[in-house]
């Protein structure tokens, strides 16, 4: 009776090991990692870091994409939408990587933001990825953003 429930719980584990699930999708998926400030101000960055997985990567061409949505709701003038190429990288099966994107506050070689309606703004961005295959990530958010009037 002993072995006989030893054997069984071995060859549970083997079981469930051998079943496991790829962690990987075919299907970007795309999680929010971070944002270096919540308060901007003049003269400064904004730096987004994003973390990604994708089972059968397709990337590397100006087809494979971040779409990137600022929403500012109390501002009509304000928001935008901006598709950004994924440069080319070695890809495998199964890869995972970061994604930073930056913007700077009135300053030159950045991406640009700012507030556009004479005060301060509060900025919520909306992030997705797509591959060459036109698979889509879920859209994840940063939290609300304040970009101060100078």
């Amino acid at each position: 009776m002993r072995y006989t429930l030893l054997f069984s719980i071995v060859l549970l584990i083997l079981v469930a090991s051998s079943c496991s699930k790829n962690k990987y999708s075919s299907t970007p998926v795309l999680k929010f990692k971070s944002v270096n400030t919540t308060q901007l101000f003049n003269h400064e960055l904004l730096i987004f870091t994003l973390s990604f997985t994708d089972g059968s990567p397709n990337f590397g061409t100006s087809d494979s994409s971040v779409f990137v949505q600022e929403i500012v709701p109390s501002c009509s003038q304000s928001g935008f939408t901006a598709y950004y190429a994924l440069p080319s990288f070695p890809v495998k099966k199964n890869t995972s990587g970061d994604i930073i994107i930056t913007y700077g506050y009135n300053l030159s070689n950045y991406s640009s933001i700012s507030p556009q309606c004479q005060q301060n703004d509060t900025a919520t961005f909306r992030f997705v990825l797509r591959d060459l295959n036109k698979h889509a990530s879920d859209t994840v958010s940063s939290p609300p953003i304040i970009l101060y009037y100078q």
